[in-house]
């Protein structure tokens, strides 16, 4: 499978990906643990079925530490009994925020309600802008049909 234009590559997408880039940096060092951050952005990226995201995220929280049974068990984090009570609320809030066309009105006032019990404001500043960024990598990835599979840890930074 090859993608159908070198995004990487590319002068116009390379302003764009600086962009979200830093955005996503300022996210990632808001204090939020890093196997939440990689969790959902893992569940982000299954539910958009974009495999490159998936692959990427997957590698990047097995390097940072976190177990094959946890990132085997994210598609079905409901009935996996190895997640947080605060992890499994971000996950709700990623698959809320994720899946806004599916439900009229977005995130639940009750998964807000449960994520806030968890994360200070900062942290669920953080946890939007992770879903909202993952969301954005997806769409590019997916549309533009990017191969999975190659992804080393670290290999963008």
């Amino acid at each position: 499978m090859d993608s159908r234009l070198n995004f990487f590559g590319n002068p116009v997408a390379g302003k764009v990906l600086k962009h979200i880039n830093s955005a996503g940096k300022v996210a990632s060092e808001s204090g939020l643990p890093f196997a939440t951050q990689e969790l959902v952005k893992l569940r982000a990226s299954q539910i958009n079925g974009c495999g490159f995201c998936t692959d990427m995220h997957t590698k990047d929280a097995a390097a940072g530490g976190e177990t094959q049974l946890r990132l085997n068990l994210v598609a079905a984090w409901r009935e996996a009994t190895v997640f947080t009570e605060a992890e499994r609320a971000a996950l709700e809030i990623a698959e809320q925020g994720t899946r806004i066309a599916d439900a009229a009105g977005g995130v639940s006032d009750e998964a807000w309600a449960n994520a806030a019990k968890y994360y200070d404001e900062d942290q669920l500043v953080a946890l939007i802008s992770l879903i909202a960024i993952i969301n954005a990598y997806n769409r590019i990835n997916v549309i533009n049909q990017q191969p999975a599979g190659s992804y080393q840890p670290g290999q963008f930074g």
